[in-house]
């Protein structure tokens, strides 16, 4: 998948330093997006991302470099969730929705969802923008659905028909 800045594929076993810089070992990422944190780059285990089918490298087109991902899940009945995580170092550049953008479409034409829901740690607006900018509306708001990095954390869900 391609956009006019980013390319949107499989992630790749050369992959694993950018990912663990971007993702895995960005606190900042780690407060928005469910990963498990990771100290150093021995004790990362990458491996669990090599050959999935739902989850995808956000690289930017001109350099290849994996600068965040994005991926399907809870797929049932022609409904999915997706969620997408950026490195910090590349927010506020229109990143996200870019991607999600197209891998909505993606989810729709090439693996036939009807809906695509998701969600974001109430208060966080970058990510609701996100959302908005997708086409997505609010659904429903769950008080302390979970409990992550030591907090029980609200969640509030959006979804887009297609």
């Amino acid at each position: 998948m391609e956009t006019d800045r980013l390319i949107i594929d499989e992630i790749r076993a050369t992959d694993k330093e950018a990912y663990f810089n971007n993702i895995s070992h960005d606190k900042k990422v780690l407060e928005t997006f469910i990963c498990t944190y990771a100290d150093s780059p021995e004790e990362f285990d990458f491996n669990k991302y090599l050959g999935r089918e739902d989850l995808f490298a956000i690289r930017l087109k001109d350099s290849e470099e994996l600068i965040g991902i994005i991926l399907y899940f809870d797929e049932e009945s022609g409904v999915c969730e997706i969620g997408y995580g950026i490195g910090s170092a590349y927010w506020g550049h229109g990143y996200a929705t870019e991607a999600a953008k197209r891998f909505i479409r993606f989810l729709h034409e090439e693996k036939g969802i009807k809906k695509v829901t998701a969600s974001f740690f109430t208060g966080n607006d970058a990510s609701k923008h996100v959302m908005e900018k997708c086409g997505m509306t609010y659904d429903h708001f769950v008080e302390k659905e979970l409990t992550y990095l030591g907090q029980e954390r609200d969640l509030t869900y959006f979804s887009v028909n297609l």
